[in-house]
């Protein structure tokens, strides 16, 4: 057995016996005997295996498994540009918490620097962004590195899975030959531990949070992306206190989570007198302004996340470890005082999207939820489209991801794929057009690959339609606007979708919608045209 198929079947090996299940690969020559390994470990059951032509494609791929399922999954590359091509997914993946092991084929050290073919520095090439790195070294015919390999991987999970989840760069130095030869003989055992066990365990730290009970009586809760959902409705069920949740921090419906809270914070006099002693922000809240100008209007606690604490306006006086336990009295006059406010917000928006003519944004993602059943999965693009989400509301028993670590457009169509592949059953994507553009590419499935039930529904109004609700689209910038912000680009989704065989059906009616989102659940696309202009009309409305 030549010494890189032997370091490459015993890495993944042990990625199998350290619990990884999902793995994607991305085509190349000196990734090769990773991909031999990795596609005999796919036939014989232990994990499965998906191959993508994008390297950027497959991280995000990855990203959508890894959101859903909670447990790293393995990326592995080529050298050279391929390995720049994962850090879109990687900065994602760092700042929402998401376990991922990044294995990157590379050269040989005596190959580096000496101009060698499809070798560039990879050598700590994420920075910061990684909650570990590893150099294998090369792989010498001699003995004492199953050990090691094995040591290197069980390390690199824990990192990936420990208290801040995320990525890990695990780069793997291989010589020639890359393929694998018929003589089966090493000079040392390759086995691991015995029952298939990982070499190293790694036990998970045992910190409940403790209570903190001087939060006051008055006090309002905003929940963000990544949080503990569960604990913190706990809190704030116990203590009276009102939530505002983003759509993808999984709080769903819930006695204390307020139906209209977004629109209800655009009411500077409700606020004025229902001013709040104590903000706590758990999760990443980065979606409205409404929420920046609460979170900078009193004393404001934050709960430690993945990848530190949240608090890009420099108001946190404390910093909490973990979602803190029930602990104080309570106002019950708190809570009633700010639904009653938000369920008139909630009442007053609907007239609003109620009286609209045809299938407006805020509309298609209302429709979109009702459309989900119970138990369902929604995946949204992070920039008008979880708007549009917030404004909706939640709906019981549905749960809405959003990349929304960085809350970038890239790879939105393949983290979808992920996350339904994961998921099992019927998912739903809602992006704009843009997002959908950025990553067509996640598209482009191979026919043995397995396929997601997956209904993408793109809201296509030939631009960025979230530019013209800020200070940009304003009329004094007129002259300037359309090209450098809104961006149109002409292009008809319908011919793009039948390139890559993908189902595609544009739709222009409420009742229209409804009717292919209740369509068979294969991978297909929906479409619904809508108008820059009208957006911004509507946002001014509510």
């Amino acid at each position: 057995m030549n010494p890189s198929t032997a370091l490459a079947r015993v890495v993944v090996d042990e990625l199998v016996r350290a619990g990884v299940r999902e793995a994607v690969l991305a085509p190349g020559s000196r990734s090769a005997p990773l991909a031999f390994a990795l596609h005999a470990a796919d036939a014989a059951g232990r994990l499965r295996l998906h191959v993508r032509i994008d390297e950027r494609s497959a991280a995000f791929l990855a990203l959508g498994l890894g959101k859903v399922s909670r447990t790293p999954v393995a990326v592995v590359t080529t050298s050279g540009t391929a390995v720049a091509n994962l850090h879109p997914a990687v900065l994602e993946a760092s700042y929402a918490g998401v376990p991922m092991l990044l294995l990157t084929a590379d050269r040989p050290p005596e190959l580096r620097g000496v101009g060698a073919n499809q070798t560039i520095d990879q050598l700590g090439l994420y920075g910061a962004a990684v909650r570990l790195f590893v150099e294998l070294g090369a792989p010498d015919r001699r003995a004492g590195q199953n050990a090691y390999w094995r040591s290197a991987v069980s390390r690199a999970v824990a990192a990936a899975t420990g208290a801040r989840p995320g990525p890990v760069h695990v780069n793997v130095a291989l010589r020639e030959p890359l393929v694998p030869d018929a003589a089966a003989d090493w000079p040392e055992s390759l086995d691991g531990r015995p029952g298939g066990a990982p070499w190293t365990a790694v036990l998970p730290p045992d910190r409940p949070a403790p209570p903190v009970d001087d939060l006051p009586d008055r006090t309002v809760v905003v929940l963000g992306d990544g949080a503990d959902a569960v604990a913190v409705l706990d809190l704030a069920t116990a203590r009276g206190w009102p939530v505002v949740a983003e759509p993808s921090s999984g709080a769903g419906p819930a006695p204390a989570v307020l139906p209209g809270g977004e629109l209800l914070l655009r009411d500077a006099e409700f606020l004025a007198g229902h001013r709040p002693e104590r903000v706590l922000v758990a999760g990443r809240p980065t979606l409205s302004r409404t929420v920046a100008r609460l979170t900078a209007s009193a004393a404001l606690d934050v709960v430690a996340g993945t990848a530190g604490w949240t608090d890009p306006g420099a108001h946190a006086v404390r910093v909490l470890p973990g979602v803190p336990a029930p602990a104080g009295g309570r106002d019950e006059r708190w809570l009633p005082a700010w639904r009653e406010a938000a369920d008139a917000a909630r009442t007053a928006a609907d007239k609003v999207l109620a009286g609209l003519d045809g299938l407006p944004e805020p509309v298609v993602a209302a429709v979109l939820m009702d459309a989900v059943p119970a138990g369902g999965l929604v995946v949204s693009g992070s920039s008008k489209s979880v708007r549009d989400l917030f404004l909706a509301g939640p709906r019981a028993g549905v749960t809405v991801l959003a990349n929304r670590g960085v809350a970038g457009i890239d790879g939105t169509v393949s983290t979808a794929v992920g996350a339904a592949l994961a998921a099992g059953g019927p998912t739903y994507a809602l992006m704009g057009d843009l997002t959908f553009l950025h990553d067509a590419n996640g598209l482009v499935i191979g026919p043995g690959e397995p396929r997601p039930r997956l209904t993408i529904v793109v809201v296509n109004n030939d631009g960025g339609g979230l530019f013209g609700l800020l200070e940009q689209g304003g009329p004094e910038h007129r002259d300037a606007f359309e090209r450098v912000f809104g961006t149109p680009h002409g292009v008809d989704l319908a011919a793009l979708c039948a390139a890559t065989g993908t189902p595609h059906r544009r739709v222009g009616t409420r009742e229209e919608l409804a009717a292919a989102l209740a369509e068979p659940d294969a991978l297909r696309v929906v479409e619904v045209r809508t108008d820059r202009r009208q957006a911004a009309e509507i946002d001014r409305a509510l």
